[in-house]
């Protein structure tokens, strides 16, 4: 009996492992949709139900039952219902794949059923998908700023929403976070002694974020940036203001202070 060589039994495994792959393929279980009795897939109802029902074990296979309710009865009320439950499965996930997929699942929505009561919880769910993925003030903020234009659709839109005071409290909060992101850039630029940048990023602020919790430290940052740069006249102002606006910071004492080197040196000036 004649032996294999190395290089013909290298070729016996890999013909075994080809068998074993066709035969593997070959018992596959067959689409879901074809097991399915006549009863249900002529049924939206039917479908629907057990896309519900398989959503929550078998996400992948509850999606096609709830897809095949879209394709099949695309004008049926069940294809709503089918649609967003699709797109909210995908946001329970969680993750930022995910959620870009309910995004595109939501808006999807507002597109094929614009007249939908709905359309104001897709939208306000469109900005979510990109609220649950912002990042701390220090970082980049980029996922807050679309989650901020999202959120002002829907107050824009539908101002008589359910959902517009929730999204009214969600912009408060973006606005924290991209004016805090702003405050720490021009508090670096401040302590760097870049004052001329620093006043140029904490200006903003007054503008973009009237709101801003730390008010007080951004006069008091301007104000003290144009002491240092000798710019009395400017300076005034801002600590005048924050002694006004802001008796109970902790930086009125200080302000108060700054106001007395400013006397002294126009004093001294003359």
């Amino acid at each position: 009996m004649k032996i294999p060589t190395k290089s013909a039994s290298r070729l016996i495994v890999f013909l075994t492992i080809i068998l074993l792959l066709l035969s593997t393929s070959c018992h596959k279980s067959k689409n879901p949709i074809e097991t399915l009795p006549p009863e249900t897939v002529s049924s939206d109802e039917n479908l629907f139900n057990l896309g519900q029902q398989y959503i929550k074990k078998d996400m992948e296979k509850g999606i096609l039952f709830l897809r095949q309710v879209i394709d099949s009865f695309p004008r049926s009320f069940y294809a709503q219902r089918a649609k967003l439950l699709i797109a909210d499965a995908y946001f329970k996930k969680g993750d930022e794949a995910n959620l870009i997929l309910a995004s595109a699942e939501y808006r999807e929505f507002m597109t094929l059923y614009p007249t939908s009561p709905s359309v104001p919880y897709c939208q306000y769910q469109i900005a979510m998908t990109y609220y649950k993925n912002v990042m701390k003030p220090g970082r980049d903020q980029t996922k807050t700023l679309q989650a901020l234009q999202e959120f002002r659709k829907v107050v824009a839109n539908y101002p008589n929403s359910d959902y517009a005071k929730q999204a009214e409290e969600k912009i408060k909060d973006c606005e924290q976070r991209l004016a805090t992101h702003e405050f720490l850039i021009g508090e670096f630029y401040y302590k760097s002694r870049a004052l001329r940048a620093a006043v140029s990023r904490l200006s903003e602020i007054m503008t973009k974020y009237p709101e801003f919790k730390k008010m007080d430290s951004v006069y008091y940052y301007i104000a003290d940036s144009y002491l240092q740069s000798k710019n009395y006249d400017q300076a005034l102002p801002y600590f005048t203001k924050l002694i006004s606006d802001y008796p109970n910071s902790q930086l009125v004492k200080k302000a108060q202070e700054k106001l007395k080197v400013i006397e002294d040196r126009k004093k001294t000036a003359k």
